[in-house]
């Protein structure tokens, strides 16, 4: 039942997982992938944490609202990161993190 009290949230975390995943495949495609190392961690760590989040809201956990927080940072963490960078992939990726960061910030309140 979880599922659909939490429909519009797993849907932002959905798409924060699919976008820090489809972020970190492009930056290993760019000509200087050094420079992206920063922008590919965070992008796994994201990744990773939106998808601990929504499996955690689909068992009902009772620690969604301190999970929601730590993904809230990391989110942000990742966008700031995104942001530095000029590549699309990385400007959509920058506006998705931080929408999932709004919305965890919500949950954790």
């Amino acid at each position: 039942m979880a599922h659909r009290i939490y429909a519009n949230e797993l849907e932002t975390l959905h798409d924060c997982v699919e976008t820090c995943n489809y972020c970190l495949e492009s930056c290993l495609e760019e000509h200087d992938v050094k420079m992206m190392v920063d922008c590919i961690r965070l992008d796994r760590e994201c990744a990773a944490i939106c998808s601990f989040l929504a499996e955690a809201m689909t068992r009902d956990s009772a620690f969604v609202p301190e999970l929601a927080r730590a993904c809230a940072v990391v989110c942000k963490a990742c966008a700031q990161e995104c942001e530095k960078h000029k590549h699309e992939h990385c400007q959509e990726c920058a506006r998705v993190c931080f929408e999932c960061a709004s919305m965890c910030d919500r949950l954790a309140a």
